[in-house]
């Protein structure tokens, strides 16, 4: 499924079950020892679909371990996402020189909890998220809000390695021709920031799927763009 949203270059994986097949390494394994049983399933099968996703880059099976801010702490080379909700778990990878950052969420499509949406949202944000859709593309748009956030985050962080707040980016939001269930969003980001190579980071690109119950998005951003240009 996210990997329609993707462009070459990136590898996706995903299951939308648990993962018997999956297995920890041991200081993977350390981290969730006294973990409930929910939270060690989702933890080792978002980890089988990275070691499935080294292997589509010829690259050995590795320990997936979170660094500064619980960002996953890649390969030499690569740079890559991952995200779990109820029932679906992904990441994507690809090598840094086809990306130089990319950032995947999923969420259920399903309503926000009262009162999120008035924290997460500018005010251009907070219309567009409360304005009816047409039954043909019925979907929560307050979730794909949070989700395509979330996915600027998980693009910004270990680009510049600031802290990014829900405010401090500002989205809009296009449907496909062909499909009211999937498109294109705008994040247009209102904090200063720099990529490793002294360019300012103003905004990214991204793309949006809701199929299945779940909201998945995904920003990508081209080696051949550089850090200072927004990504696909």
């Amino acid at each position: 499924m996210i990997e329609t949203l993707l462009p070459e270059g990136a590898r996706a994986r995903e299951a939308f079950g648990p993962d018997g097949s999956a297995v920890l390494h041991p200081e993977e394994a350390a981290l969730v020892a006294t973990a409930p049983e929910e939270r060690r399933e989702e933890f080792t099968t978002v980890r089988g679909c990275a070691r499935r996703a080294m292997a589509d880059l010829g690259l050995p099976p590795a320990p997936v371990l979170p660094g500064r801010r619980n960002v996953p702490q890649w390969p030499a080379g690569v740079v890559g996402s991952m995200t779990h909700c109820t029932g679906y778990r992904a990441v994507v990878l690809a090598r840094d020189t086809d990306l130089v950052a990319v950032g995947i969420d999923a969420e259920p499509d399903l309503p926000l909890r009262r009162g999120v949406l008035d924290f997460i949202a500018l005010p251009g944000e907070l219309t567009w998220a409360r304005t009816p859709v047409p039954a043909a593309g019925r979907l929560c748009r307050d979730r794909l809000l949070f989700s395509a956030k979330e996915a600027v985050y998980k693009t910004w962080f270990p680009l510049v390695g600031t802290e990014l707040d829900f405010e401090d980016a500002r989205l809009s939001f296009r449907t496909d021709a062909d499909s009211p269930r999937r498109g294109t969003f705008r994040a247009e980001v209102l904090r200063p920031g720099a990529g490793p190579d002294g360019r300012p980071v103003t905004g990214f690109e991204g793309r949006w799927l809701a199929d299945r119950g779940l909201i998945v998005t995904a920003i990508a951003v081209p080696a051949r763009v550089g850090a200072g240009s927004p990504g696909r």
